[in-house]
């Protein structure tokens, strides 16, 4: 019983969108991704995926999406994603995953899960590089689901904390602030790719560990989350 990340793995079953125009690595990806999947990955783990699951602008469009995440092992955790276009309410999701029978995913929003004695929880988060007023009002609304989630996580009285953010949180940003007040122990993030991973932090600050677990940067294999 372990715990693995995994993020923006884009999937594009039923819209065309390939991925493969991004770049040779991408081709046949989601062959690879399965297969490596399968080779670490049992029942009884869980997967994070924090965002940019599907290429779908609907529930409908991501259904084939789903079901190949599903299929696989393990239980999936999903938080959304910048690109997560059919994100819902949190009812009509939970209503369409009922409705397919899709029985190994779970979505977090403005909640928590306890797996063993580690809470789980997380939000989309937002860059830091504000420019606008508007941009101001998302961020703010961002971080108060990160409070509100990590609220939740407490109520479960864990061991230990993993958020799970689709931006990468800037380490002097309220998001990092927050996480250190609220007694965060490990945060995976996505959001990035390609030549944007090279300045990626990866590594321990003000006693949080960091890791970005963008599919390619990952080689599309999930990593076992270390606590």
């Amino acid at each position: 019983m372990a715990i693995f990340a995994i993020s923006d793995l884009h999937l594009s079953f039923s819209v065309n969108k390939p991925m493969d125009i991004f770049g040779s690595q991408w081709e046949n990806y989601t062959d690879i991704l399965k297969q490596n999947w399968i080779n670490s990955i049992g029942d009884d783990d869980i997967v994070l995926m924090p965002g940019d699951i599907s290429w779908g602008t609907y529930l409908k469009d991501a259904l084939d999406d789903f079901k190949f995440i599903d299929n696989l092992p393990g239980k999936k955790i999903i938080t959304k994603g910048n690109h997560d276009y059919w994100w819902e309410t949190i009812t009509k999701m939970n209503s369409f995953l009922k409705a397919n029978n899709l029985k190994n995913i779970q979505f977090l929003h403005n909640s928590a899960v306890l797996y063993k004695n580690t809470a789980i929880c997380g939000t989309k988060g937002y860059p830091d590089n504000l420019t606008k007023a508007d941009d101001e009002r998302l961020f703010q609304r961002e971080l108060f689901r990160l409070s509100l989630s990590l609220d939740e996580a407490k109520k479960l009285n864990p061991e230990k904390i993993i958020v799970m953010l689709h931006y990468p949180p800037d380490l002097h940003s309220d998001f990092a602030n927050v996480m250190k007040e609220k007694g965060v122990d490990f945060c995976v993030y996505g959001h990035l790719h390609a030549q944007s991973t090279k300045n990626a932090f990866t590594g321990t600050a003000k006693g949080i560990r960091y890791e970005l677990v963008s599919c390619d940067h990952l080689k599309f294999n999930p990593v076992q989350i270390v606590l």
